[in-house]
């Protein structure tokens, strides 16, 4: 029988390792070809795939164990980085767990965020760029693809991803709720820090194109306004442009709000109280607590977006359990066709034990019959030990289960044997 080779998941992550260390250890995507090579090359594994992103760095890899300690000694000597102060931060996975966690990462299970969608589309990239580089056999060609199954029934099937969980996502989901598409709102953003960064991130992806960004440093505001073709205005400037602004979407280090009632009031007047709707993400606040009296003001605090993702969040939770059965699921089936491998190995190996016995007294049968001795005497002797050549190995097999009274396996024997 052909022995299996283990599956690894070799791994540092968000929950093992500070930032310093991961940008240690992180790939860049030119790197992953030759280090593909290499590592397979260097180490003498079968399969293997890298995964780099900003939150983990793993390998995944088909070898024996000793062949896992190469593997690590290879990515600290690859990165120089010291061997002994990046092991404490690993995390090693063998077989099924390995295939476990590969799904879980493919569903979002074990994002920064949970549910989160892009580490799919990192997996498939990562994936492909191993068999570009030629590192996946047929083995991984089925991990893989099996994996890509999982996580889009995820994705699918359960609400895994269908609810915002953060303030920055809330409040864009917000918006599109009231406004439905955001093609065509006008967006002011108040602020150049990661919030409003990362809300202007979610407009774009959402379909906003006119957004606008105030910042008290006007050159901060040119910075990020390039990142999303939008304009860039001062803070003192948003006075005059408040009126085209539909959605107003604030968050700023200021310790005064930056936006009053009366700003509101008039900028109402001036789009004909066409409704604006207002989300206020400082703390403290940027936006005047009174603005939300205002008859055609929508205003929505941090607080009110963390209830929101709060629920979400518990929603999220519920599906990762239904997410962990099925990935619980996809290992097995996964497991039952390694297992399938294996057994035909296993019976191809028998087989060809069988025909090489075979093979070997044909041929001296043969001889005999050249050498002019009597046929029958000679396929008498053929058959004779054919068949006990054949019979040994079982016989002997079940005389030590008969001893050892091992029943199951006795009853397997009858099954095997036909009894």
């Amino acid at each position: 029988m052909i022995q299996v080779m283990a599956i690894f998941a070799l791994g540092i992550n968000h929950k093992t390792a500070p930032v310093a260390l991961r940008e240690q250890v992180a790939f860049a995507p030119e790197q992953l070809p030759e280090a593909l090579r290499e590592l397979t090359t260097l180490t003498s594994i079968s399969d293997a795939v890298i995964l780099s992103t900003c939150n983990r760095t793993e390998l995944y890899f088909n070898g024996s164990a000793s062949q896992a300690e190469q593997v690590i000694a290879w990515l600290a000597q690859f990165h120089a980085v010291n061997a002994a102060e990046l092991q404490p931060h690993l995390y090693l996975h063998q077989d099924n767990a390995a295939a476990e966690h590969l799904m879980q990462v493919a569903a979002g299970l074990d994002s920064l965020v949970l549910g989160e969608p892009q580490i799919l589309g990192q997996v498939k990239q990562a994936y492909n760029q191993a068999r570009n580089a030629g590192t996946v056999n047929p083995q991984f060609e089925r991990l893989f693809q099996k994996t890509f199954a999982v996580a889009k029934q995820v994705r699918t099937d359960t609400d895994i991803g269908a609810n915002a969980v953060s303030v920055a996502f809330a409040a864009v989901s917000l918006a599109r709720q009231i406004f439905g598409n955001l093609s065509k709102v006008k967006v002011l953003l108040i602020g150049a820090g990661e919030t409003i960064e990362l809300v202007a991130k979610h407009l774009k992806e959402q379909g906003a194109a006119q957004l606008t960004v105030a910042n008290r440093t006007y050159e901060r505001a040119v910075l990020l306004a390039e990142q999303f073709g939008a304009s860039a205005i001062t803070l003192a400037q948003v006075p005059t442009q408040l009126a085209d602004a539909d959605v107003v979407i604030s968050s700023t280090a200021s310790t005064l709000p930056i936006v009053g009632k009366g700003m509101v009031e008039q900028a109402l007047k001036q789009r004909k109280h066409k409704p604006m709707f207002l989300v206020d993400l400082a703390v403290p606040r940027d936006i005047e607590q009174q603005v939300g009296e205002l008859e055609d003001a929508y205003l929505y605090t941090v607080d009110d977006l963390q209830s929101i993702v709060a629920q979400n969040l518990n929603n999220r939770q519920q599906a990762a359990e239904q997410a962990r059965q099925m990935i619980a699921v996809g290992v097995a089936e996964f497991s039952q066709w390694l297992t399938l491998q294996g057994n035909v190995d296993w019976v191809r190996d028998y087989r060809q034990r069988c025909e090489a016995v075979r093979t070997e007294l044909l041929a001296k049968a043969v001889n005999q019959l050249a050498a002019g001795q009597d046929a029958e005497k000679v396929l008498a002797e053929f058959s004779t030990k054919l068949s006990n050549r054949l019979m040994h190995s079982p016989t002997k097999a079940i005389r030590q289960l008969v001893q050892d009274d091992e029943l199951p396996k006795q009853s397997l024997i009858n099954t095997l044997l036909d009894l």
